[in-house]
């Protein structure tokens, strides 16, 4: 474990009065921002929010407009940007070497390339994303650095990867920044956050674990202080209207007042966040069965068994996620499924009525060339059919957060947040009722994938999904189907959590042919009842779960109060650390309780 740093310790890294603009853009002032050894920061906030400028500034990769930045005399700081450069015509080994700044560490290339299942003699022209992304860690750990700066470290990995990265990471006993959309991974490694909103750089003294309700309750405090502004603008104006002539000179003196809470209200109102807004309905009801597969097999061009024979079902409403480790075959079963590539054997047949749209891991159906507007409307106009309603163009984008100047720019001048949001726009106003979603994830801010997710929740169509994100695929599958290293499938139900998403490395293959369903209680063993243990715990938990509930109550009371943290900083953090632990420990105990009521109903339903 990292040990907790003192408050006495000298930063590693620092900004000190940092000031940055690009253009009339003002990113940010007056920054103070300081990373020590045991520190865990993670840094959060929408696409196009700074955070990748802020963590490159703090590599050294940009220079302040004013201010300094401070770097501990003889602090090794690693960074990963979110978009590697390799220099042409070198080794994997060769780029990592450069990662030491001493070569006759050279012996700590060879480990590092181990661990992340590297070929040290690959040209890095010949990586795919994912072996780049590998690539790119090992770089930055090779030194063993004193500070990591970490910008998207799970973009393209596989789950086997990031499940490697979480543990390193987390005997890591350096400073660590961290900017990621993976929440899983920030829950695990984040003991502080760093949260860039509309140009205003906050801090919270707790990991993400926490995020959800601090931010809820900043957003709460923004609203009262612009509805208090109201209420007094409002009385200012009544007292104006009705003053007497001789108090004219006092008059003035308030109308003055008035203007500048109108101007701070206008300040505010700019200020407004911006929700992201976007619904999904089945626009055409297929049948009850969308796709079936009988006995696929697929292979490389060279011979290499991606598929071996392998069949299933898909009926309307299914949630069905793959799994299965970088270029094992995710993205070609997907293909086969819903027919944009042909099985070598078998046959795949889809229902009457399906219409697919597809979310490619790629982005290749986004046109770089073409204008945001125009790859809404490619046929001219300035409307969108959505759900079966009209929507002007201009209004739709700012559903997605996109600023209206940016409809007549090319799409190749956005982000690749942006470029998701957009291809998700176009998706959401096509005729469907099958979803394709491949690694739709990548590059999304957090806010916008919880969204995503309530929304897919909502859907009352198909959903094929490949991705790495745990806590997405928890949200949105109901079943999943998972490569085993021999190109056998299987088909479990649940989402990454379920206990048989992942299955044994010695457990038997088997070709799967068959809806989701949960084994059959009866199968569970011969007790028709819990045990002692079990059933007293289960007595137990809901006393428990009410006095968690009033101890977060009380907690959410305490720090609703504005002052707390100028007052006295040692109880906010106290506060914020225990809010965190509590609610961690509500959520396990209400899991427990479902997990403890639903097999005692089995075994009641089972005798």
């Amino acid at each position: 474990m990292a040990r907790q740093p003192s408050r006495t310790d000298p930063p590693l890294l620092a900004l000190k009065g940092a000031s940055l603009s690009f253009g009339d853009l003002e990113l940010f002032r007056d920054l103070d921002i300081a990373v020590g050894a045991g520190d865990r920061i993670c840094l959060v906030g929408r696409n196009g929010s700074g955070k990748t400028t802020l963590i490159r500034t703090l590599a050294g990769e940009i220079e302040l407009d004013r201010g300094e930045r401070f770097v501990q005399p003889g602090a090794r700081i690693g960074f990963l940007p979110q978009v590697p450069r390799f220099p042409a015509e070198r080794t994997v080994a060769e780029h990592v070497l450069t990662g030491l700044e001493d070569r006759n560490e050279a012996h700590r290339v060879e480990p590092v390339l181990e661990r992340l299942a590297l070929d040290g003699g690959r040209a890095l022209d010949t990586l795919s994303g994912g072996e780049s992304r590998r690539a790119a860690i090992a770089h930055a750990l090779v030194s063993r650095p004193d500070l990591l700066l970490m910008d998207e470290p799970t973009n393209h990995l596989d789950l086997p990867t990031i499940a490697w990265l979480e543990d390193e990471l987390s005997g890591f006993a350096g400073g660590l920044l961290l900017v990621s959309h993976d929440r899983a991974f920030l829950r695990a490694l984040s003991n502080r956050t760093i949260w860039i909103d509309r140009g205003t750089v906050r801090r919270n003294p707790a990991g993400f674990e926490a995020f959800a309700d601090w931010s809820a309750q900043v957003l709460a405090e923004e609203e009262t202080q612009q509805a208090r502004l109201g209420h007094r603008i409002a009385a200012e104006t009544r007292w104006l209207r009705e003053g007497l002539t001789a108090r004219r000179r006092r008059n003035m003196g308030r109308k003055r007042a008035l203007e500048a809470m109108r101007g701070e209200r206008a300040r505010l109102a700019a200020q407004q966040r911006r929700d992201v807004r976007f619904s999904l309905a089945e626009t055409e009801r297929s049948g009850d069965v969308v796709l079936e597969a009988r006995g696929i097999e697929k292979a490389t061009p060279d011979g290499r068994t991606l598929i071996r024979p392998f069949s299933t079902m898909a009926k309307r409403g299914a949630r069905i996620g793959i799994l299965g480790r970088n270029g094992i075959g995710k993205t070609t079963l997907l293909r086969l499924l819903i027919g944009e590539d042909r099985p070598d054997r078998g046959h795949v047949r889809t229902g009457f009525g399906v219409v697919p749209v597809y979310f490619d891991q790629k982005r290749e159906s986004l046109d770089p060339d073409q204008t945001v507007r125009a790859t809404l409307c490619p046929g001219g106009g300035d409307t969108v059919e959505v759900a079966g309603r009209s929507l002007h163009v201009m209004s739709y984008l700012r559903d997605f957060l996109f600023d209206p100047r940016q409809a007549a720019g090319p799409v190749s001048a956005l982000s690749g947040g942006e470029r998701n949001r957009l291809l998700l726009a176009r998706l959401f106003s096509r005729r469907h009722n099958l979803l394709v979603l491949d690694e739709p994830t990548n590059d999304l801010d957090i806010e916008t994938l919880e969204l995503l997710e309530e929304v897919l929740g909502e859907y009352d169509g198909t959903i094929l999904l490949v991705s790495h994100d745990r806590d997405f695929l928890d949200s949105v599958a109901t079943s999943v189907l998972v490569f085993g290293e021999d190109g056998r499938i299987t088909e479990h139900a649940g989402g990454f959590s379920s206990e048989l998403a992942l299955p044994a490395a010695d457990a038997p293959p088997r070709e799967s042919r068959r809806t989701t369903r949960t084994q059959p209680a009866s199968r569970r063993g011969p007790s028709r009842r819990l045990g002692y243990r079990e059933q007293r715990e289960l007595d137990l938990l809901p006393d428990r779960i009410e006095e968690l509930s009033g101890e977060l109550a009380e907690l959410r009371a305490r720090l609703a109060d504005a002052e707390l943290y100028r007052r006295d900083p040692s109880l906010f953090e106290l506060t914020t650390s225990r809010f965190a632990e509590a609610t961690t420990e509500l959520e396990q105990a209400e899991e427990r309780w479902v997990e403890l009521e639903t097999r005692r109903e089995e075994l009641a339903d089972a005798g």
